[in-house]
Formats: structure tokens, C-alpha cells, sequence
């Protein structure tokens, strides 16, 4: 781990992932790294590339076309690595949705994640959080039928005395799917 820190840290001093389509393609590679702290530098790096440098200037056109590239072939699993990045650093949200929005089939599988009642709710929120930050305004019918099925969760609980009450959790996930919806659909 020490190693491949060192690593990343002294090709980023060199500003190497802007300019090296080679290295900029070996850090598409380790979005999956076991160490979540590790991921979310790599993420930042690779979102770097999207933005314009201090001087506003773009990263060269052969190194985007790399980052492009990869990411319009990732799948769920290096989509659920990176929303597990946001649940520890939230503030690299913007960051996340730029390499998201670089996936074609992103709307999808984040839907497919936000349906997954097996998969941790703080997973399942941010999903539905980059949903709405990058504007998958097709993912709006599922959202809906989500919300239905929990409101009526939350109200036929409420109906019937003997059963528990609605997890705050189920109450937090419909919170941020209304929000989410909201902003889909503003104009």
C-alpha cells in the first residue's frame, strides 16, 4: 500500500495522468483498489483531467479520449467502488458525477443499486444523490415506483399497531429520493 501511494503520489507530482495516455489509463485501472483512501486520490486525479488545469487549460485530447474511453466501459462493480468513495468523502461528489456521467450505462446500473435492498443504505443514497447530480432524468420512473413502495411501507406500518415502525433509514432514502426527484424535474 506504502508502494503504491509513493507511486501515484510522485506520478501526480509530474502531472504525468494529464499528459501520459499510459498513466493516465493505469489509474482508470486502480478505481477498484482496495484502499477506499487510495480510490478517492485516484478519483481525484482522474476527474482533474475532465477540468481545465489552473491555467484553463484542457488535458490534452489523446489522454480525455483514454479517460472517455474507460469509463464508458465500466460496469457495477467499479460504479459501486466509486460510491463507496462518496460515503466516506461526500465532498468528492463532483468529482464522482463527472466520471460517471463519462459511463453510458451509469443510469442503469445506479438504478439497479438503488433498487438492491441487500446493499447498504448509505450506498443506495448516494447512488440516488449522483442520479440527480448528473441528471438521469430517465431514471425518474423508478425513482417513483421507490417511493411509492416505501410510502406505502412506511403508511400500511403505521396502520397496523402490532407491526414496528418504518427504520429512520427507509425514511432517510425516501427523503433523498424526493429531493432527487425535485431536482430532475426543475426545469
Amino acid at each position: 500500500l506504502q508502494l503504491r501511494w509513493e507511486g501515484l503520489e510522485s506520478l501526480l507530482l509530474l502531472n504525468a495522468h494529464r499528459f501520459s495516455p499510459l498513466v493516465l489509463y493505469l489509474l482508470c485501472t486502480r478505481i477498484g483498489d482496495p484502499d477506499i483512501d487510495l480510490r478517492a486520490r485516484i478519483v481525484e486525479a482522474l476527474a482533474d483531467v475532465i477540468r481545465p488545469d489552473l491555467s484553463g487549460k484542457p488535458a490534452p485530447d489523446n489522454v480525455r479520449v483514454i479517460l472517455l474511453d474507460y469509463f464508458s466501459g465500466i460496469r457495477t462493480r467499479q460504479i459501486y467502488g466509486l460510491l463507496q468513495i462518496l460515503v466516506v468523502y461526500p465532498t468528492l461528489e463532483e468529482s464522482v458525477s463527472r466520471l460517471i456521467n463519462a459511463c453510458s450505462y451509469a443510469n442503469h446500473q445506479l438504478v439497479d443499486i438503488v433498487n438492491e435492498r441487500t446493499k447498504p443504505l448509505e450506498i443506495r443514497q448516494v447512488a440516488i444523490r449522483i442520479i440527480g447530480a448528473v441528471g438521469y432524468v430517465e431514471a425518474i420512473p423508478a425513482l417513483d415506483r421507490l417511493s411509492a413502495r416505501l410510502e406505502a411501507r412506511m403508511n400500511g406500518q403505521r396502520a397496523m399497531p402490532f407491526a414496528p415502525p418504518s427504520e429512520k433509514t427507509e425514511v432517510d432514502l425516501l427523503v433523498t429520493i424526493r429531493e432527487t426527484l425535485t431536482s430532475l424535474r426543475e426545469p
